[in-house]
């Protein structure tokens, strides 16, 4: 693979891996846990925090070991294979693929009703899936500048309902209707933080791209931090135009809030309009994680330890063909099996596991390298590093605490990853 991607595009990356589906769905899953306008606007904030966080470990991750295969190869190389190539395991059957599986039923959710369309939201999806799948195989390329128009088109809806916001004539009095005091339950709200940091999630994935960016080691450390604060900006301007724009009691009970805050502006005949320009913009982490994530497939099958034709390259377009399509035939199946709120759950409680892991990774990373110097360190060592482990537990908690048979479900995926690395191990040793 070729190194055809700069600092803009890194930036961009980042910003298209958080950017997507989450901020246009979620934040009424969120007003139907708390029921409370200060509850909903901190656990947003906190999120934000969350993200930043975890940006400032793999940022110092990135600027340590610049490989390729990004977060797949610091668990490698930090913990042990096994850990790694579970990891890689699960983000093809779990995390990126389902990931992926959100972000088209987001796209079906508003489009299906908008448009009066008499199919199902998963078909839908999965003609969405096959249809980006076929771009990133044209290229690098091809795949970053497809990425980067959606993640303008997420900017652009933003500021729209921040717009409508404003203009709406008759926000919802909810101020009156909210407790004065957050009050929830400790179970809402872990779930509605589940929620949020789904929105948020994604920042991490840029990292597998290190392969095909130049000077990785100071080019991703800088994208990461520039493309989160961006995101938390964006995110809280949204949370606020909901909750100004609609009242957090109609925003709780609507099902596409974009559409329905758009309705107050424009009237039913703009709603249409509005769904199908939310739904084209959620396509933004659809397509950075369909760039991302079969490069670290392949350096899996580079390593010895997956099958060996996922690390196959096409001789003109200079990418691992056959990971993209085995990642876009996944998410299809996940997109036409598990529901929205089903794949939020397990895509969080996968990625913090491995986040907690991550935060493990950077410190042993410091202790083997002593004092030599780095292009970036995360500030307040290591008890930033600490802070952002025990958070990523703490997540990985609420998540078996609020839904513990989904929780078991993904954990037994992750477990069911560790005998087929020791069958490749295996059969790599034969050859």
């Amino acid at each position: 693979m070729q190194r055809r991607l700069g600092a803009t595009d890194a930036a961009l990356i980042v910003m298209g891996g958080i950017l997507g589906s989450g901020i246009f769905l979620n934040p009424a899953i969120v007003a139907g846990y708390l029921h409370n306008e200060i509850l909903c606007t901190l656990l947003w904030i906190a999120g934000g925090a969350i993200a930043l966080l975890g940006a400032g470990v793999f940022a110092e991750l990135a600027a340590r070991r610049p490989y390729n295969g990004g977060f797949y190869a610091y668990l490698r190389d930090a913990l042990h294979p096994s850990v790694a190539f579970v990891y890689g395991w699960t983000l093809l059957l779990l995390a990126q693929s389902g990931g992926m599986a959100a972000g088209t039923l987001t796209f079906a959710i508003y489009v299906v009703p908008a448009l009066g369309l008499h199919i199902s939201t998963g078909l839908l999806g999965a003609g969405v899936l096959a249809l980006f799948t076929g771009v990133n195989l044209l290229g690098v390329r091809q795949g970053a500048s497809l990425q980067h128009v959606f993640m303008g088109l997420n900017v652009a809806m933003i500021a729209a309902l921040a717009a409508f916001a404003f203009l709406a004539p008759h926000p919802a009095a909810h101020a009156a209707a909210m407790p004065a005091v957050p009050v929830a339950m400790p179970g809402a709200i872990g779930l509605a933080l589940v929620a949020v940091l789904f929105a948020y999630d994604g920042w991490h994935t840029s990292s597998f791209i290190n392969a095909e960016l130049r000077d990785p080691g100071k080019t991703l450390p800088r994208a990461l931090y520039i493309g989160v604060v961006a995101v938390v900006v964006l995110y809280l301007v949204a949370q606020w135009a909901f909750v100004h724009g609609l009242g957090l009691e109609e925003l709780a009970k609507s099902a596409t809030p974009a559409s329905d805050l758009a309705a107050r502006v424009l009237g039913n005949g703009g709603v249409a309009i509005v769904a199908a320009l939310v739904a084209v913009a959620t396509m933004s982490t659809l397509a950075q994680q369909i760039l991302v994530s079969p490069r670290v497939y392949h350096q899996m099958a580079e390593d010895g330890v997956f099958f060996p034709w996922l690390a196959l390259v096409g001789t003109r377009t200079q990418v691992p063909y056959i990971a993209i399509a085995v990642q876009g035939a996944t998410a299809i199946v996940i997109a036409l099996w598990l529901n929205y709120n089903q794949i939020l759950n397990y895509v969080e409680y996968v990625d913090f596991v491995f986040f907690a892991l991550a935060a493990v990774a950077l410190l042993r990373f410091r202790k083997q390298d002593g004092h030599a110097p780095v292009s970036f360190r995360m500030p307040m060592q290591p008890w930033s590093t600490i802070l952002f482990g025990a958070i990523s537990v703490g997540v990985v908690a609420s998540v078996v605490a609020g839904d513990p048979k989904d929780a078991a479900i993904g954990l037994g995926i992750m477990l069911a990853g560790l005998p087929v690395y020791w069958m490749f191990r295996r059969l790599a040793n034969q050859r």
